[in-house]
């Protein structure tokens, strides 16, 4: 293994984020801010390692992530349950299956995250058109050039430095880590300033 390589292309990942994409991820951690303090809940999505991320994001917004004391926030992860998933895979197509999740689940001021190192996945794709339909903001996770959901969402956060999808993955944790320290901090401190 090239090791100079591997961690020259972590680095290369981590620059970009910083110089190219500090003001989108913070206008969509404002935007989950927003719509949690408004009651509303957020939707996540992404098949393999991002199906992983999806669910390691609605972990980490339900139960805490820095702050031990933290209130848990309402997030989903579409990926996660079984029986929803293989019934819907089963009885309409693998494409539907976040899809039908967004128009049961999905109400007008939610957040729907997809995720998507090509920004092409059909499941993922068929899920942000659901969610355009029913008034959620629309968020893409995507890598190159976002590929179709780069002109469908809302706010499109697009690891365009490198076609390699681990390096695609490993932006996306930066960028989820990123997401979730900045929506506990203000939500908390804001809880703190009313107790």
């Amino acid at each position: 293994m090239n090791w100079d390589s591997l961690i020259d292309g972590h680095r290369e990942v981590v620059d970009y984020i910083r110089e190219q994409m500090a003001e989108a991820v913070d206008a969509v951690s404002e935007q989950l801010i927003k719509a949690l303090v408004a009651g509303n809940k957020i939707l996540i999505c992404g098949n393999g390692g991002s199906a992983c991320d999806a669910q390691h994001m609605a972990g980490e917004l339900v139960n805490r992530f820095l702050i031990a004391e933290s209130r848990p926030y309402a997030a989903i992860a579409l990926t996660a349950d079984a029986a929803v998933m293989t019934s819907i895979g089963n009885d309409f197509g693998f494409d539907q299956a976040y899809q039908k999740q967004v128009e049961a689940l999905g109400r007008t001021g939610d957040v729907l995250i997809g995720i998507s190192t090509s920004g092409n996945s059909p499941n993922v794709v068929k899920a942000v058109e659901a969610g355009k339909l029913r008034g959620l903001t629309t968020i893409g996770f995507l890598g190159g050039d976002g590929g179709q959901m780069a002109a469908m969402v809302d706010h499109a956060l697009t690891i365009g430095c490198t076609k390699t999808v681990p390096r695609i993955q490993e932006g996306h944790l930066v960028i989820l880590h990123a997401i979730c320290e900045a929506v506990e901090e203000a939500l908390e401190s804001r809880r703190l300033d009313y107790e």
